[in-house]
């Protein structure tokens, strides 16, 4: 194996819940400070977990995708993602994926190349594990399972008898976690309370690493990377919104994939951060204004009074700037919001559409995205993943979508000139 060559291996259980990210965290921060050169990776369509991901490791994180995103495409981030060594988080159980069955971790293992450590949450079970485990080790023999991480053991008499149990089967138990309440993060209704929300961050993820260094053979589980699988890495690039692109960003507008915005660096975009929560205006001048996701319904009443933020807008709209806004940005753009108390927040109002985190209902999934004209690409895939509902959505839609399975869903967003949007987060084009 070349020296440079890029290793990989990847973190999955056999559901959610099973303590993957903390398990991810500690892994990333321990195997730092062992001194291997070690990065991440995300798989599947997750905005918050890449970001814990690079307070751990000191690196950035990225999103591999196997569904939504073209081979090129994932293949080319998994090489080019800095660090030697590649630890990617799965998503879900590690043979979930898209309503179709595709896209889990486990294709994604295959595609890389990578073995797997299953996190097994044993906390109510004993000697069962191994059936459990065996499943896993055996459904497909193409996914290779390098050993298991024990999670929220009990006793010394527990980890016996799930080592014992494991041992008849030939499975290599990599480390045993002790049942620890301090080992869970908070959470809040899209998944985990963002990294620069979480207080003390830093602290947490050095205790989980210092107790997992205790209790798990890192020596073993370094052992366990193997080289990534090199794959044509030429794809396309997604097309910038303008040459000049100013982005919203802050605690509100927070769900912006990295891959897009170095498709659009590469294709010699210049882009600009500012933060609506703070009442700052996009930079004039520019092409495009883009509002990506985040959680604007936690922060409605601040949003409604960030009156040059708003005004700014209406000046890029008169002057024709495109104005591209998706899920929490789409629902800025609308003329309203309605909070979790039911008290509606007037927002931009550059689109015929008001929303309602009140009248909770969960959309989640894969989409394929069709459209005429629109500078990202008139096939695009994407994921759609909110609570909020439309109460109303009227005017020029600017996609029609289907699911997973191919199932029509009608129309999706909205088109009113250079102004558009839709709860759909753009992954890749088709």
């Amino acid at each position: 194996m070349s020296s440079k060559q890029k290793t990989g291996l990847l973190i999955a259980a056999p559901s959610s819940g099973s303590g993957k990210t903390v398990l991810t965290l500690a892994l990333l921060r321990a195997l730092k400070d062992k001194g291997l050169d070690i990065a991440s990776a995300k798989a599947g369509p997750d905005y918050i977990d890449p970001a814990f991901h690079a307070l751990a490791s000191g690196y950035s994180s990225v999103n591999l995708d196997p569904w939504a995103m073209t081979p090129p495409r994932f293949a080319s981030l998994a090489q080019r993602q800095e660090g030697a060594h590649l630890l990617v988080e799965g998503m879900m159980g590690l043979y979930d994926g898209a309503a179709d069955g595709s896209g889990s971790a486990a294709e994604l293992s295959k595609a890389l190349g990578v073995p797997v450590i299953l996190i097994i949450d044993a906390a109510k079970q004993s000697h069962s594990i191994a059936a459990l485990v065996r499943g896993f080790r055996d459904h497909d023999d193409k996914v290779k399972l390098a050993g298991v991480i024990l999670n929220k053991v009990g006793s010394a008499r527990h980890k016996k008898m799930l080592c014992d149990a494991l041992e008849e089967i030939k499975v290599d138990v990599l480390g045993v976690i002790p049942r620890d309440d301090s080992f869970l993060l908070p959470e809040r209704h899209l998944g985990l309370v963002q990294a620069g929300e979480t207080e003390d961050i830093q602290a947490f993820i050095k205790q989980a690493a210092v107790t997992l260094s205790k209790t798990c053979d890192l020596d073993k589980v370094a052992s366990c990377f193997v080289p990534i699988r090199e794959r044509k890495r030429q794809g396309t690039l997604l097309a910038p919104l303008g040459q000049e692109i100013a982005i919203a960003q802050d605690e509100a507008f927070s769900f912006i994939y990295p891959h897009i915005l170095d498709d659009w660096r590469q294709q010699g975009a210049s882009l600009s951060f500012f933060s609506p929560l703070a009442n700052e205006a996009p930079k004039t001048g520019v092409d495009a204004i883009y509002l990506p996701g985040g959680y604007p319904e936690l922060y409605a009443g601040k949003l409604a009074s960030a009156d040059d933020f708003k005004f700014a807008l209406e000046i890029a709209r008169d002057r024709e700037t495109l104005i591209y806004g998706e899920c929490g940005g789409y629902m800025v753009l609308g003329e309203g919001i309605e909070d979790a108390d039911g008290k509606m927040h007037k927002m931009a109002g550059l689109l015929n559409l008001e929303t309602s985190f009140h009248q909770r209902k969960l959309h989640l999934g894969y989409r394929e995205l069709n459209t005429e004209n629109f500078v990202l690409g008139d096939a695009l895939s994407a994921h759609e993943f909110h609570y909020t509902t439309a109460i109303k959505e009227e005017g020029e839609p600017l996609f029609t979508a289907t699911d997973a399975l191919g199932t029509d869903l009608g129309s999706a967003g909205l088109r009113n000139g250079d102004v558009m949007g839709s709860y759909m987060h753009v992954i890749d084009g088709q």
